[in-house]
């Protein structure tokens, strides 16, 4: 087995539910080690949440496996002070401190980023939010359809007569969570070249901005703003989703050699020499037509027949899956990139989980161990805060005497 690129870097991870959940997710995917600190008798709220009320009631609800395999679970009540203690030793031996309060919470706690540096000056302190900690919406609350609603994406889904619509899955927390671990990962990198750690700010809301591709770019450069077109791509036609004999098919002709290729092997040639269609910006023009003219034809055959045939030809198609489908694609069992483990809540059962699509020297890397039952490894706790302590104590003797060295 390859060496995880975050090996040896210890997170300790103050969130709940999913943006950070997911965040520390991807660093324990890549080798951090995880330690989540959950309320005593509580725990992360995600515990609670999935489609299985027994598994929630047990506190290994689906939400919460599907984030925390691979992770340590420690009950700490930051009010009380062994606990805090206890909480301060593991500050001083992490790398890494994320969580996802409203602005200000931790800093009331006494933990605010003066505080954390003097702990540890090496501390990369991560905060996940809604909107940041600075600025008039800093304090408001923000869920995942919060910030759909506020960053413009549901005015941008769904058809004009039925935007806006929620994008179908939590798009603007898994968004703010890749982020943060993009940055904390920059900002260790950083840490190497200066030896000091920092304080990132991560705004869900401009996160999810910075991913909105033309629908954001259209209007700031061009002064374009944005309309909901639903299975359609406003930048190119054809190019959406199309019918064929069973069912949906999503076709991306984007290219004019593209689209001549898809009209011949429809055949319908005639489209390639037609007024309203033989250019680029005349098929948007006329896409309602052009999309009529070429359902027609593609109802002639399955989806597979022509998802076959227009990939092995350059013409980009594949079949329109539901989600158990996506799943069972052999590509994603080839990639290994479904993981599965005990199960933490049903011995009878196995668990299947995730990764990230990302082979590391051609190895794909999974959770090592299930996700933790509540306070799973509060019996060694101290053995932890002290290993913790006495690994950053050795790093810094190590980088004493490489500096003395040079």
């Amino acid at each position: 087995m390859h060496v995880r690129p975050l090996d040896g870097i210890r997170v300790l991870d103050l969130t709940n539910v999913l943006a950070g959940p997911y965040c520390s997710y991807q660093l324990m995917l890549m080798g951090a080690e995880v330690v989540k600190v959950e309320r005593p008798g509580q725990g992360d709220l995600a515990r609670g949440l999935g489609p299985d009320p027994t598994l929630n009631r047990e506190g290994v609800g689906a939400s919460f496996l599907a984030q925390n395999a691979g992770k340590m679970s420690l009950e700490l009540d930051l009010k009380d002070t062994a606990d805090r203690a206890l909480f301060e030793d593991l500050l001083s031996g992490s790398d890494v401190l994320l969580e996802n309060f409203r602005a200000g919470v931790l800093e009331r706690m006494g933990y605010g980023p003066e505080r954390l540096a003097q702990l540890n000056e090496r501390l990369i302190y991560c905060s996940i939010s809604g909107f940041g900690h600075t600025g008039p919406m800093s304090d408001a609350p923000a869920y995942d359809q919060i910030v759909q609603g506020l960053s413009g994406m549901m005015s941008v889904t769904g058809t004009e007569e039925t935007a806006p619509q929620r994008i179908g899955f939590p798009v603007c927390d898994t968004t703010g969570g890749l982020m943060a671990a993009f940055a904390i990962s920059a900002a260790l990198l950083r840490r190497e070249r200066t030896g000091v750690g920092g304080r990132l700010d991560v705004s869900m809301l401009e996160a999810s901005l910075s991913t909105m591709g033309w629908a954001v770019s259209n209007y700031l450069v061009s002064g374009v703003p944005p309309k909901p077109l639903g299975d359609q791509n406003p930048t190119a036609a054809p190019s959406g989703t199309f019918t064929a004999a069973d069912g949906p098919l999503n076709i991306a002709a984007n290219q004019q050699r593209q689209f001549e290729t898809l009209c011949r092997l429809a055949g319908v040639p005639e489209l390639i020499t037609d007024a309203r269609f033989s250019e680029r910006e005349q098929r948007k023009v006329h896409r309602a037509e052009l999309n009529a003219l070429l359902n027609g034809a593609l109802a002639r055959r399955p989806a597979a027949d022509w998802e076959r045939e227009l990939n092995a030809a350059g013409v980009p198609a594949a079949r329109v899956l539901t989600v158990p489908q996506a799943l069972e694609q052999q590509q994603l069992a080839h990639r290994h990139f479904i993981s599965e483990m005990r199960h933490p809540g049903r011995a009878e059962q196995r668990l299947r989980v995730v990764g990230n699509g990302v082979l590391v020297d051609g190895e794909a890397f999974g959770p090592p161990s299930p996700p933790p039952l509540l306070g799973q490894h509060n019996a060694e706790r101290t053995a932890l805060a002290t290993r913790w302590s006495a690994t950053a104590a050795a790093g810094a003797t190590r980088r004493a005497g490489e500096a003395t060295a040079s």
